[in-house]
């Protein structure tokens, strides 16, 4: 018997751990462990948790027919969660306990746990590479370090690429029957505070569906598209990628499979770069675990002074700064769960360079908000942004949230959907409506900062933090 622990990886379709199971020639079972604790100090968006409540049917079903029932278990914490597949795998009487490698650090130590409890009970552990096409360790330099710049890990990444080949499981061996309950409709998903994901499908076939409609439709325009936020420009399969419903090696495959001959558009080119962006990310946290404990990739980092600010940030978090775009964003996260990336690069910048707000305070915000939160994906993107990190942005470009505005949703189209107050602003002044003179009374609110002032302000803190770093040294 074999065991499949199931976590961010909610699929059958070209599932490594699984397959690894199935192709041994046994039975094999699949569990799933809720851990609403965990999820809590982990700050799970509520929208997340119930994204991966409606998957779960959907795998349990596509495990069914392939003769591996899943069972279901939620527990406090990771601790608890080990001792309950151990307790399981016991109960099977499986042999080995298979899984795919999450990168993150709680996520690892809760691994090297589960090995060493297998490794008491006689019981073997089969970790697999999965969430990267390739796994931290295959792209190094040639000095054999990790890369901490993003354009010549891309290039080396892309030497070693080849097509991948998604191949469907077979059925496994079918599995005696056990007194262990399996997850059934009468259960539950887990006692974690979730809001709807309706608007996201949740079915193999349905993610399959919008994965081949962007490669066939929006791909090769996504390079001139996909900044304008009004536009429905980008693949919006993030959040299937977060949880594991859709692997990288999907995406690709049908990147290529769409393409001409093998031969990516500029588009389509600079949809994969984005999909490489994310494998940088997941190998940065496996080899600098600090990330993973709230420290900024650069030393330096640690000697900014940041502004504590509560009601500034409450209004940046709910979207009443009076710079429509970086509200309209705001807006778009909170009741959608999701926000452009393009907008997430300016709502950033304006928190830790307009109001000096430490990055971790929108990083822990925007986990606790977005459908498709991945933690590497979220620190790399804020520290990127907050000029702190691995490949950063120079800390010298701070993006103006009216040029942004005005560059990327011209019309202000995107604002009006998501700030009716400026319904009635012409667009002349929709990115900066104090101007507008005709303007009458209105219920949004005045800048509440001015924005080159706290360009200035930002220029003197980093430079300030970069020459005390230096005298420390």
């Amino acid at each position: 018997m074999k065991l499949v622990w199931l976590r961010r990886d909610l699929r059958t379709v070209d599932h490594t751990a699984l397959n690894a199971a199935i192709r041994s020639g046994e039975p094999v079972c699949a569990i799933f462990v809720a851990t609403p604790e965990q999820w809590r100090q982990h700050e799970m968006a509520p929208m997340q948790a119930d994204l991966i409540a409606r998957r779960l049917p959907v795998i349990r079903d596509e495990l069914r027919q392939l003769n591996v029932p899943l069972y279901y278990r939620e527990v406090r914490d990771f601790a608890q969660s080990v001792e309950t597949v151990v307790d399981l795998a016991r109960q099977l009487r499986a042999d080995t306990v298979f899984v795919n490698i999450e990168y993150e650090l709680n996520e690892q130590r809760r691994d090297q746990q589960l090995e060493q409890c297998l490794q008491q009970q006689g019981i073997a552990y089969r970790a697999c590479h999965d969430k990267c096409l390739f796994s931290p360790g295959q792209v190094l330099t040639k000095q054999g370090e990790f890369f901490k710049v993003f354009t010549p890990f891309r290039k080396a990444w892309q030497a070693q690429f080849t097509i991948p080949m998604v191949v469907a499981p077979s059925p496994a061996v079918e599995t005696p029957a056990h007194d262990a309950i399996e997850l059934n409709d009468a259960c539950e998903p887990f006692s974690y505070p979730r809001e709807s994901s309706q608007a996201w499908p949740v079915t193999t076939r349905e993610i399959r569906d919008r994965l081949r409609t962007f490669c066939r439709d929006r791909v090769d325009v996504y390079h001139q598209q996909r900044d304008f936020p009004a536009l429905s420009a980008t693949s919006e399969l993030s959040p299937y990628l977060a949880i594991g419903a859709l692997s990288v090696r999907q995406c690709l495959a049908r990147l290529y499979q769409a393409s001409e001959h093998g031969h990516l558009s500029a588009g389509a080119e600079s949809w994969l770069s984005e999909l490489i962006w994310r494998e940088f990310y997941q190998h940065l946290i496996a080899f600098q675990p600090s990330l993973c404990q709230g420290k900024p990739f650069h030393p330096w980092g640690a000697q900014l002074c940041w502004h504590d600010s509560p009601q500034a940030l409450k209004r940046w978090q709910q979207g009443t700064t009076g710079y429509p775009i970086v509200d309209a964003a705001m807006r778009q996260l909170n009741q959608t769960g999701w926000m452009h990336n393009r907008l997430r690069m300016v709502v950033a910048s304006f928190l830790t360079k307009d109001l000096h707000i430490d990055w971790r305070a929108g990083e822990r915000y925007f986990m606790s908000r977005l459908i498709d939160g991945d933690f590497a994906a979220n620190n790399g993107g804020w520290q990127w942004s907050a000029s702190t990190g691995c490949d950063g942005q120079p800390y010298f470009r701070i993006f103006n949230p009216v040029s942004q505005g005005k560059k990327f949703d011209p019309d202000g189209e995107f604002v009006r959907q998501w700030v009716p107050e400026l319904t009635s602003v012409p667009d002349k002044w929709i990115h900066e409506p104090w101007r507008d003179p005709s303007a009458n009374s209105t219920s949004y609110p005045q800048p509440i900062v001015d924005h080159q002032a706290e360009r200035k302000l930002t220029l003197s803190l980093y430079q300030k933090a970069k020459d005390n770093c230096c005298h420390d040294s």
